[in-house]
Protein backbone atom coordinates (compact mmCIF):
# COMPACT_ATOMS: atom_id res chain seq x y z
CA UNK A 1 0.00 0.00 0.00
CA UNK A 2 1.54 3.37 -0.90
CA UNK A 3 1.86 6.32 1.54
CA UNK A 4 0.51 9.35 1.19
CA UNK A 5 3.22 12.16 0.60
CA UNK A 6 2.19 13.82 3.76
CA UNK A 7 2.86 11.59 6.22
CA UNK A 8 1.14 11.82 10.07
CA UNK A 9 2.24 11.63 13.59
CA UNK A 10 -0.28 8.75 13.43
CA UNK A 11 2.04 6.62 10.95
CA UNK A 12 5.06 7.35 13.45
CA UNK A 13 3.19 5.75 16.18
CA UNK A 14 1.87 3.00 14.57
CA UNK A 15 5.08 2.29 12.69
CA UNK A 16 6.05 2.33 16.56
CA UNK A 17 3.70 0.03 17.26
CA UNK A 18 4.23 -2.59 14.72
CA UNK A 19 8.50 -2.63 15.77
CA UNK A 20 7.22 -2.84 19.15
CA UNK A 21 5.29 -5.78 18.11
CA UNK A 22 8.40 -7.34 16.01
CA UNK A 23 10.70 -6.62 18.24
CA UNK A 24 8.24 -8.88 20.94
CA UNK A 25 8.52 -11.60 18.60
CA UNK A 26 12.13 -12.13 17.39
CA UNK A 27 15.20 -12.26 19.63
CA UNK A 28 17.47 -9.39 20.15
CA UNK A 29 19.65 -8.56 17.15
CA UNK A 30 17.73 -9.83 14.56
CA UNK A 31 17.38 -7.86 11.51
CA UNK A 32 14.53 -5.99 11.01
CA UNK A 33 12.37 -6.78 7.87
CA UNK A 34 13.32 -4.04 4.60
CA UNK A 35 9.86 -3.34 4.80
CA UNK A 36 9.98 -1.80 8.60
CA UNK A 37 12.91 0.19 7.48
CA UNK A 38 11.53 1.57 4.14
CA UNK A 39 8.35 2.76 6.46
CA UNK A 40 10.96 3.98 9.06
CA UNK A 41 12.67 6.09 6.04
CA UNK A 42 9.41 7.17 4.53
CA UNK A 43 8.65 8.33 7.91
CA UNK A 44 11.81 10.24 9.15
CA UNK A 45 12.10 11.72 5.52
CA UNK A 46 8.76 14.02 7.07
CA UNK A 47 9.46 13.80 10.32
CA UNK A 48 13.21 14.25 10.82
CA UNK A 49 15.94 11.34 11.18
CA UNK A 50 16.86 12.30 14.75
CA UNK A 51 13.67 12.20 16.22
CA UNK A 52 12.26 8.83 13.99
CA UNK A 53 15.13 7.07 15.33
CA UNK A 54 14.98 8.21 18.99
CA UNK A 55 11.31 7.37 19.04
CA UNK A 56 11.69 3.90 17.50
CA UNK A 57 14.70 3.11 19.15
CA UNK A 58 16.56 2.74 15.84
CA UNK A 59 20.08 3.32 14.69
CA UNK A 60 20.79 6.63 13.85
CA UNK A 61 22.93 6.26 10.89
CA UNK A 62 21.52 3.16 9.40
CA UNK A 63 18.29 5.02 9.73
CA UNK A 64 19.96 8.45 8.00
CA UNK A 65 21.79 6.30 5.26
CA UNK A 66 18.51 4.68 4.04
CA UNK A 67 16.65 8.08 4.03
CA UNK A 68 19.25 9.10 1.59
CA UNK A 69 18.91 6.36 -0.76
CA UNK A 70 14.61 6.79 -0.62
CA UNK A 71 15.28 10.15 -1.20
CA UNK A 72 18.30 10.56 -3.75
CA UNK A 73 17.86 8.45 -7.53
CA UNK A 74 19.77 6.01 -8.24
CA UNK A 75 22.49 6.62 -10.74
CA UNK A 76 23.35 4.49 -14.05
CA UNK A 77 26.93 2.90 -13.80
CA UNK A 78 29.47 4.80 -15.61
CA UNK A 79 30.10 2.24 -18.28
CA UNK A 80 26.78 2.64 -19.70
CA UNK A 81 27.60 6.17 -20.18
CA UNK A 82 29.95 5.31 -22.80
CA UNK A 83 29.67 6.10 -26.49
CA UNK A 84 27.16 3.53 -27.51
CA UNK A 85 25.11 2.99 -23.95
CA UNK A 86 21.69 4.42 -23.50
CA UNK A 87 21.02 6.97 -21.14
CA UNK A 88 17.32 8.13 -20.85
CA UNK A 89 16.46 11.15 -19.05
CA UNK A 90 12.95 11.75 -18.07
CA UNK A 91 12.92 15.79 -18.31
CA UNK A 92 9.15 15.64 -16.55
CA UNK A 93 11.04 14.11 -13.54
CA UNK A 94 13.24 17.47 -13.36
CA UNK A 95 11.28 20.02 -11.02
CA UNK A 96 10.86 23.60 -12.90
CA UNK A 97 12.93 25.44 -10.06
CA UNK A 98 15.66 22.51 -10.60
CA UNK A 99 19.74 23.73 -10.06
CA UNK A 100 21.76 20.69 -11.50
CA UNK A 101 25.13 19.90 -13.17
CA UNK A 102 25.08 17.66 -15.92
CA UNK A 103 28.44 16.70 -17.04
CA UNK A 104 29.76 14.53 -20.16
CA UNK A 105 33.53 13.70 -21.15
CA UNK A 106 34.43 11.52 -23.95
CA UNK A 107 37.59 9.27 -23.38
CA UNK A 108 38.81 11.27 -25.94
CA UNK A 109 39.23 13.82 -23.17
CA UNK A 110 36.18 15.96 -24.65
CA UNK A 111 33.74 17.43 -22.42
CA UNK A 112 30.17 18.78 -21.96
CA UNK A 113 28.55 20.61 -19.02
CA UNK A 114 25.08 21.88 -18.55
CA UNK A 115 23.93 23.78 -15.85
CA UNK A 116 20.32 23.68 -15.39
CA UNK A 117 18.93 26.74 -13.46
CA UNK A 118 14.82 26.59 -13.51
CA UNK A 119 14.31 24.79 -16.80
CA UNK A 120 15.28 21.71 -18.04
CA UNK A 121 16.57 22.14 -22.54
CA UNK A 122 16.55 19.37 -24.57
CA UNK A 123 19.05 17.55 -22.75
CA UNK A 124 18.14 14.24 -24.98
CA UNK A 125 19.33 16.39 -27.87
CA UNK A 126 22.18 18.34 -26.04
CA UNK A 127 23.66 14.44 -25.58
CA UNK A 128 23.42 12.99 -28.33
CA UNK A 129 24.85 15.88 -30.36
CA UNK A 130 27.89 15.83 -28.22
CA UNK A 131 28.34 12.31 -28.30
CA UNK A 132 28.06 12.24 -32.33
CA UNK A 133 30.44 14.59 -32.71
CA UNK A 134 33.83 14.12 -33.93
Amino acid sequence: MARAEGTSRRDLHELAERLAEWRRTHAVGARIPDCLWQWAAEVAAHHGVSRTATTLKLDYNGLKRRVAEETTPALPLAKSMLPGGFLELDPGSIATSCLCTIEFEKPCGSRLRIELRGSAPDIESLSRSFWESP
